[in-house]
């Protein structure tokens, strides 16, 4: 076997350890007015590819949303099901792939300043993508989609984004060093 295209025990194990890690972490939720909550989604899916890389990290934010929409109660407010994917935080939770491989990305570059940059391009591509399903989704207009969506979340999206860089960073460090993680 090709061990660059199979995934070994302890790669699975990884991935389904970062799965639970997003799934417990969306539960700390804050509902907002417009149905949109704020969640801790967006800090946990970035640290999946911080913590596992690119690939791996995609991967167990896939299985997270593929879990949710088979009906175990994943997703933010215990919700599951394919209905949340096409509602009105679908365009979100569809972008989290994205998040994590470019956080991936930017680990893999080795400087804090790509990884940071990495982070605040994953949360502009979530809010984007987020906010054109909501107007779809609602139906809303594009204005009142950044007012809900977006503009009540840029500060802890920032808060979220140092801290996934600083806290993924250091706790990446750990895990290579006590040999759970291997060293990119």
């Amino acid at each position: 076997m090709n061990s660059k295209s199979s995934l070994s025990t302890q790669d699975i194990t990884q991935i389904g350890l970062m799965t639970a890690a997003i799934a417990v972490l969306a539960q700390i939720s804050i509902p907002m007015p417009a149905g949109v909550p704020m969640t801790m989604q967006t800090f946990a899916v970035p640290l999946a590819g911080i913590l596992l890389g690119p690939k791996k990290g995609t991967l167990a934010v896939l299985a997270y949303l593929l879990l949710g929409a088979v009906g175990v109660p994943v997703y933010a407010g215990f919700a599951a099901g394919v209905g949340k994917l096409f509602g009105i935080t679908g365009g979100f939770l569809l972008s989290f792939p994205i998040m994590s491989w470019l956080a991936g990305k930017g680990e893999e570059k080795k400087s804090m300043s790509w990884l940071i940059a990495s982070l605040f391009l994953g949360a502009v591509i979530n809010y984007i993508i987020g906010m054109c399903w909501f107007v779809f989704a609602a139906p809303s207009s594009f204005a009142a989609a950044f007012t809900a969506c977006v503009l009540p979340f840029i500060p802890t999206a920032v808060i979220k984004v140092l801290m996934a860089a600083f806290l993924g960073r250091k706790l990446r460090s750990s895990l290579v060093r006590a040999r759970v993680l291997e060293a990119a």
